[in-house]
């Protein structure tokens, strides 16, 4: 099953903002851990935040932390994250992903199901 994303609207502005969401039709968010990850041209897949299955911990990558807020609508079954204060290089692609537990792994090897993924681009 396909994690579908959604991109509140792209390119943007540096210090603008953007929200991502992603709507999941196929299981339960709140049954698992999930995240963000991005993965910049040319690179791997790195992880950037996350939100664990009861919604009471969230995890940010230091690059984003501060900027970045991920949450969760478990009436819409929908992951979002909120970008803002953005830069140049927070230009990638971005995923969002299941766990295959509870909680929240960085590792992206880790998880079982991946979006298709949304561009985000960020230039003047």
């Amino acid at each position: 099953q396909v994690l579908r994303v959604e991109s509140g609207g792209c390119p943007a502005q540096p210090g603008g903002s953007l929200r991502l969401s992603c709507a999941v039709p196929g299981f339960t968010l709140s049954r698992y851990g999930t995240s963000w990850a991005c993965q910049f041209a040319g690179k791997r897949l790195e992880w950037v935040s996350g939100i664990n299955s009861g919604g009471s911990d969230t995890y940010y990558a230091d690059p984003v932390k501060g900027r970045f807020t991920i949450s969760r609508d478990n009436a819409k079954n929908t992951l979002y994250l909120q970008m803002n204060s953005l830069k140049p290089e927070d230009t990638a692609l971005y995923y969002c992903g299941r766990s295959q537990g509870s909680w929240v792994n960085i590792d992206v090897g880790e998880y079982d199901y991946w979006g298709q993924g949304t561009q985000v681009t960020v230039s003047s």
